[in-house]
């Protein structure tokens, strides 16, 4: 018997030998090296499913397929045993987290390795398939108490687009000079998605298919340490953790402390090679949205790791310091630090059960539950994200009594059907950082925005009470109403991008949509400004009008009001002046060179995906005054336009906007038109100080930053009776990105503005604080029948700033559309 023993234990270490030799390496299965071409995304599937048959250590999971119907997955690696019990492992880990029920200990280490978030950063993905291959090859032995996910891609779209184009291009074997063609990307280039979004910070607000797919499976996880790799400026070594000053206080010391544990581990190896890095610089875990901040917020130790390169190195590239960087370089450093981010797991998987459990056990908040009230479609949106997260909600009629969002100070109110989100829950911490009013800030030099509250983008009626308020898990329904099939005229309200979504559709059914321009009463209801008014007499096929208002109506969940008659109870008549039809308006979206893509793609994703409106993008390359003849409106995205727009240009724009055109110009794009005949914009004059104070080279940074606002919150006064601020309240609470500051429209409407400079929420610099004070954020200016239509904010900002959206839509549909004469 004992000889048998040793027989079979001899053949299944043979097998197991010779298993792991019959493997095909990345190099062998590809048939290059790695680092002497970029693999297309099809191939590292084709890899990653080959190892999977090859293996008994890999499972795969396919969590989705992007905008342009690539694959997205993650493979779970491990011994065989664990993989055998894989569901098991997740729910004794989940138990800790109070998410799930298990009698049983989690004695493993969870371990997410995320690469290639931005596409162009793509020697991760490269590295991926060589760390993949080595922890079920010669570092298994880690595998016995670890589970390693591993998603190869989060963004395919936009790496296909960087290795496609670099592919095209490239020098044969290379061309290691900066001002070579392969080191400079056209624009768009492949850092983002298919709508040209920032997957790095998308992960809290989930606005893109890739996030909200990826969320469901990082949910059923929620790991004890997740990495995002990158890629930064070719004259930068490598980062790795610890990360830099601001740490939001909902951190714990122990996850500090791992990260320098972590990082004393990838030195030990960057030493031995005599590889530079840094640490502790420049990447903070304030913002919540980031691929490290998101899961550390949830318990992890979340992590940013950053290689020299980019967009900008290709297969190799001499940098400023005149050293080559090459993308085997590049792998390496990556493959080294995934690989010792797995063994220092695997060797503390008891310590990380622990403290992954008291993360969630801590749960000492000053607000324990945050309540809320307002329209029911940005409450509905919201319920959406809080799904999306697993963040659990309930609906309460009560009086609560605490910090008021509006007023900014202590007050007591009763509400109804309003929705309530505590923190007795287990994603507890996650709700204080999207919830809490003014997260606390330790170090005003930070990487992004430091305002995001949830209630302040929602636009929503938020009181934070320092008690927890009982709450039902369901809502009072919101009933949908049809009425009278013969009635003269039907109404629905203008509230939210849901309404415009659902004008949208009606002119492009061929539906006659009028608005209101005053407010008033009929058959006993009031409707506001702005409420869609649509008659028989505009539309002659009186059965197909109203199946087709009707089917439209449902699909959207709107409520129509019918009238028995245009006479009204009260205000405006349906015949008024000031009921006026809405034309269908024929847009054109500006990109290319000039165009910040991001503002671009975010006003690409709002026609496209939420008012499901056809708009035309125009190459800024192929623009001309012929362009314009096709088109009603245009709309000039965050940008440098002053090279397109030359003198005669301009005066072409103008005569346009005179015939009935319309410019939406946003952000930087007023640079265009400030100080220029005719415009009437003008920047406010900025105070100057003098001071004799002598600034030190190593201040001059933090100095600077006075001038500065870097994503912070101000409540603005807003003109509700201009189009452009229809379905909004007198205040709006707009997020700031910068300190641009200009004057009032004296000759044009001033719709949304700032009259003081209070922070609600945020830093701003001193010196930008007093230049804001009385100046524009929203305003129209009309030459001849058309306008010019001033957003000074970006209220589309990663489209995740909802309760800006429908000024916006107003812009489009709202504001002058009746005067169109092109």
């Amino acid at each position: 018997m004992r000889r048998h023993f040793f027989t079979l234990l001899s053949f299944l270490i043979i097998s197991t030998t010779v298993f792991s030799q019959n493997i095909q390496s990345p190099d062998e299965f590809l048939g290059y090296e790695l680092g002497t071409r970029f693999t297309n995304h099809f191939r590292v599937v084709d890899y990653y499913q080959y190892l999977a048959k090859a293996s008994n250590m890999i499972q795969l999971e396919e969590y989705g397929r992007t905008n342009e119907q690539r694959l997205l997955q993650v493979a779970y690696v491990s011994t065989a045993e664990n993989l055998g019990n894989l569901e098991s492992i997740r729910k004794n880990h989940l138990a800790n987290a109070g998410i799930e029920n298990s009698s049983a200990s989690a004695d493993k280490a969870i371990v997410w390795l995320s690469y290639n978030v931005h596409g162009n950063e793509s020697s991760s993905t490269e590295a991926s398939m060589k760390t993949i291959y080595e922890l079920i090859t010669s570092k298994k032995a880690w595998l016995q108490n670890t589970v390693v996910v591993i998603d190869p891609c989060i963004n395919p779209d936009g790496r296909d687009r960087y290795v496609n184009w670099y592919n095209q291009v490239a020098s044969v074997p290379y061309n290691s000079n900066q001002k070579a063609t392969e080191h400079n990307e056209p624009w768009r280039r492949g850092r983002s998605n298919h709508y040209l979004f920032d997957l790095n910070r998308d992960w809290a607000w989930a606005t893109q298919v890739e996030t909200r797919q990826r969320l469901k499976v990082y949910n059923k996880w929620l790991p004890h340490i997740h990495v995002d790799f990158h890629e930064q400026g070719i004259n930068e070594p490598y980062y790795f953790a610890p990360a830099a000053e601001p740490f939001h206080e909902v951190i714990t010391d122990w996850q500090r402390d791992f990260q320098i544990q972590i990082g004393k581990n990838h030195a030990g190896y960057f030493d031995k090679e005599g590889w530079l890095y840094f640490t502790r610089e420049r990447f903070d875990l304030f913002y919540p949205s980031y691929g490290d901040t998101y899961p550390t917020f949830n318990g992890a130790i979340g992590m940013t790791y950053e290689q020299a390169g980019h967009g900008r190195a290709g297969l190799a590239i001499m940098n400023d310091e005149g050293d080559l960087l090459t993308l085997k370089d590049r792998i390496a450093h990556h493959h080294t630090t995934g690989l010792s981010t797995v063994e220092i797991s695997s060797k503390n998987a008891d310590k990380l059960n622990t403290e992954f459990k008291k993360f969630f056990s801590e749960k000492n908040f000053t607000y324990k539950s945050y309540v809320m009230e307002g329209n029911q479609d940005r409450i509905n949106k919201l319920t959406e994200l809080l799904d999306r997260h697993e963040i659990k909600y309930g609906f309460t009629n009560t009086t609560v009594k605490g910090f008021d969002y509006e007023s900014g100070s202590q007050k007591s109110k009763t509400v109804s059907n309003a929705l309530v989100v505590s923190t007795n829950q287990p994603k507890a911490k996650m709700v204080k950082v999207l919830f809490e009013p003014n997260a606390k800030l330790s170090d005003s030099v930070t990487y992004d925005i430091t305002a995001w509250s949830i209630p302040y983008a929602y636009g929503l009626k938020t009181t934070a009470s320092k008690s927890l308020v009982n709450s039902n898990v369901e809502q009072k329904e919101n009933l949908i109403t049809f009425q009278n099939s013969n009635a003269p005229a039907y109404v629905a309200r203008w509230n939210s991008v849901k309404d415009a979504a659902y004008l949208s559709k009606l002119l492009q059914n061929g539906i006659r949509v009028r608005f209101s321009e005053k407010g008033f009463t009929s058959n006993g209801e009031t409707f506001e400004r702005g409420a869609l008014i649509i008659t028989k007499s505009d539309n002659k096929n009186t059965d197909q009008f109203y199946r087709t208002i009707v089917d439209l109506a449902k699909k959207h969940q709107i409520s129509l009001t019918s009238l028995a008659s245009g006479f009204s109870d009260s205000g405006i008549d349906l015949g008024s002046p000031d009921v006026k039809e809405i034309k269908m308006p024929k847009v054109a979206v500006m990109f290319g060179k000039g165009t910040e893509s991001l503002g671009f793609g975010e006003l690409w994703y709002f026609f496209e995906q939420e008012l499901n409106f056809p708009v035309t993008n125009v190459n800024a390359a192929n623009f001309s005054s012929n362009t314009l003849n096709s088109f009603n409106v245009l709309v000039l995205p965050d940008g440098n336009y002053d090279e397109l727009f030359d003198k005669k240009q301009l005066q072409t724009l103008k005569n346009w906007v005179s015939r009935g055109g319309k410019v939406i110009a946003m952000k930087a794009a007023l640079q265009t038109f400030e100080g220029k005949d005719g415009f009437g914009l003008s920047k406010k004059k900025q105070e100057k100080e003098d001071s004799d104070e002598i600034i030190s080279y190593a201040k001059s940074e933090r100095i600077g930053i006075s001038n500065y606002i870097t994503g912070a919150i101000f409540k603005t006064k807003v003109d509700t009776t201009h189009p452009l601020a229809f379905g909004y309240d007198d205040s709006y609470f707009t997020l700031k990105l910068g300190s641009a500051a200009y004057s009032y429209l004296k000759d044009g409407y001033t719709v949304a503005y700032l009259e003081d400079n209070k922070v609600i929420s945020g830093f701003a610099g001193h010196k930008a604080i007093k230049n804001i004070k009385n100046t524009l954020i929203f305003g129209e200016h009309r030459i001849g029948n058309g306008s010019m239509i001033y957003m000074v904010d970006n209220p589309m900002f990663r489209a995740f700033w909802e309760n800006g959206k429908l000024f916006f839509a107003n812009a489009i549909f709202m504001v002058n559309n009746n005067s169109f004469e092109l």
